[in-house]
């Protein structure tokens, strides 16, 4: 986890990661699947309520972190949010949860500042948190978390990839007494005549289910 933090007056919000602009470009909100995690009820229905009026989708407020878990594996939420209730250690066990199950983006929210919880709740995942102040802006926050969670998995993405040519890399080197730039061009050259991709061809050296003789060694 990224821990720079940049701050959005206009939207009450602080997000974890690279600057974004706080505007959207499209005029029409995508209807989302929300989860609402929160260990106070009336909290976690008002927050359910807001997310509702803002056209979309709420997943049913959970309370219990033996059941979070659960049901952010089956109803694969775009979003969720976390609120501070009465006790910090269990807004952080859900955020735990959620970050364990769900691949979307996990959003704290806070009822007053509180620059302790919000350092423990880095730490577990959360991309950004939010107060709230001004319910009103929630939709912008949510599209900026989305945009930055969506980089984030684009960025991920770009080390898996580079880490498997990488290992495919090594094992070509090791297995045939290759150098570096010769594994490399093996592989792209396989890759090109089957019309396939890096990644695959890599993928397939790593497994051993491409053949050494199919890559001319």
């Amino acid at each position: 986890m990224v821990l720079v933090s940049v701050a959005y007056p206009r939207s009450r919000a602080v997000f974890f990661g690279a600057r974004l602009d706080s505007t959207t470009d499209a005029p029409d909100v995508k209807r989302l699947r929300v989860l609402v995690a929160n260990e106070r009820q009336d909290r976690a229905e008002k927050v359910a309520e807001i997310i509702a009026g803002l056209g979309h989708e709420v997943i049913a407020p959970q309370i219990e972190v033996s059941e979070v878990g659960a049901v952010t594996a089956r109803e694969h939420p775009d979003v969720a949010f976390v609120g501070l209730g009465h006790s910090s250690e269990h807004a952080l066990e859900l955020i735990e949860e959620i970050v364990h199950e769900a691949a979307c983006p996990v959003v704290a929210l806070l009822h007053e500042p509180d620059p302790a919880f919000v350092i423990e709740a880095a730490k577990r995942g959360i991309f950004a948190y939010i107060t709230d102040e001004h319910s009103e802006e929630w939709q912008n926050s949510i599209e900026i978390v989305l945009r930055r969670f969506a980089e984030f998995r684009d960025l991920e993405g770009a080390f898996k990839r580079r880490t498997l040519t990488e290992r495919a890399k090594g094992i070509l080197m090791e297995r045939h007494g290759l150098d570096e730039e010769r594994a490399f061009q093996m592989i792209r050259d396989y890759t090109r005549s089957t019309r396939s991709t890096l990644v695959d061809t890599a993928q397939a050296i790593v497994n051993g289910t491409l053949r050494p003789e199919l890559l001319d060694v």
